[in-house]
């Protein structure tokens, strides 16, 4: 028998549906989605949200290692899988034989890889250009070398060339990001010229599949917009600016507790680990049983607030571990394992991850991919 989750976690597919819908229609033509369902699908689940995705709809899913390409296999998703990350090594003959196409970033894993590609398990080959994020990437230098290895194997394939902004959702000047475009398609041109077709071109990222159709290409990597959520403030006013719709996006994930102990503390009584709160009248708090542990940020503590139906209950007194207390003095009907929401809505009210993002210093892309992956993920139709 299964024991009752403490915490869980909604998947809505059909807003994960809808915002699919409305960043296809704002895609160039002939520009495919590769939804990115690395670190455990943006926290919403990694089997969770590739079962929703119809394989047939889409070119590649995205994930960044190998661990994650074999966990979906072995899931039975049977999508082809796009490999963002570093291989090790020791990985590559897995990679080459499972069919996965794979980013390749440096000179030393290319000469590995030909040591595995045959004409039965060729090595699927996108290449990451430098363009001026200084993360992954193959330097304008060394690109001659790179070329020449690729025409010495014949069962090393360059299917794809890629690179990534450094510098698109931070800002709306987008001046750097125009100088990272130039420098992609001059290096493209350089391969091209050197006498490759180029399979698949691909630098869009969430942030440029919704402002630059002139960045799409045929293939455009959506991660945090696919689950309903902007990159940034700054991309949301460049989209506005630009005359677009509002409510393009929908949130996928709803986080969600329940209430472990109600009880009465007297004015001038202190709430938790270091006295951090004291109370200033009677209250009435509530144990909730999740923690940092689970992912709730102790930035949080004395900070942020959840949700008691339909009504905001501050946080009062440190984050612990495994469980946190909130003032539900004022809240009406409450009682032992009533619904708490800590991301999602409660009545009129909502919490976003931006909002714990804020309280947190951080941004949402941290606030989602740090959810435990030991919560319980539930798609709700």
């Amino acid at each position: 028998m299964n024991a009752s989750a403490l915490s869980w976690i909604e998947i809505d597919a059909a807003a994960l549906e809808h915002n699919i819908a409305s960043i296809q229609s704002n895609l160039a033509k002939g520009c495919n989605m590769v939804p990115v369902v690395k670190a455990n699908a943006y926290g919403h689940g990694y089997l969770e949200i590739a079962r929703l995705l119809d394989p047939r709809q889409f070119t590649f899913l995205a994930v960044h290692n190998l661990e994650e390409a074999q966990l979906l296999r072995a899931g039975g998703i049977t999508s082809n899988i796009l490999i963002l990350g570093y291989i090790p090594f020791a990985d590559l003959k897995s990679a080459v034989e499972s069919g996965f196409d794979f980013v390749v970033s440096n000179l030393d894993t290319l000469r590995k890889l030909a040591e595995y590609a045959t004409a039965q398990n060729p090595a699927k080959c996108h290449l990451k250009l430098e363009t001026g994020t200084n993360r992954q990437g193959i330097n304008r230098e060394d690109l001659p070398a790179v070329i020449d290895c690729f025409k010495s194997t014949a069962h090393l394939k360059l299917v794809g060339v890629s690179t990534h902004f450094a510098n698109i959702e931070d800002t709306t000047d987008h001046s750097y990001a125009d100088l990272q475009f130039k420098r992609y398609t001059e290096l493209k041109a350089v391969i091209e010229d050197a006498g490759f077709v180029i399979k698949y071109a691909h630098l869009a990222s969430s942030a440029a599949s919704l402002l630059f159709p002139h960045t799409h290409f045929n293939l455009a990597r959506v991660g945090i917009a696919l689950y309903g959520h902007w990159p940034s403030k700054e991309t949301y006013l460049s989209y506005r600016l630009a005359g677009k719709q509002n409510h393009m996006l929908h949130p996928v994930l709803s986080w969600k507790t329940l209430i472990g102990q109600i009880k009465d503390v007297r004015k001038g009584e202190y709430i938790g680990y270091g006295t951090t709160y004291r109370a200033t009248a009677n209250l009435k708090i509530a144990v909730l049983p999740i923690g940092y542990f689970d992912g709730y940020d102790r930035q949080i503590s004395n900070n942020g607030y959840v949700l008691v139906n339909g009504m905001r209950a501050p946080v009062r007194g440190r984050i612990c571990m495994d469980m946190f207390m909130v003032d539900v003095t004022d809240i009406p009907n409450v009682s032992l394992e009533s619904e708490v929401v800590l991301i999602g809505r409660s009545g009129d009210e909502t919490i976003r991850a931006e909002d714990i993002a804020g309280w947190t210093n951080t941004i949402n892309y941290e606030v989602l991919a740090r959810l435990g992956m030991h919560l319980k993920r539930k798609v709700i139709t």
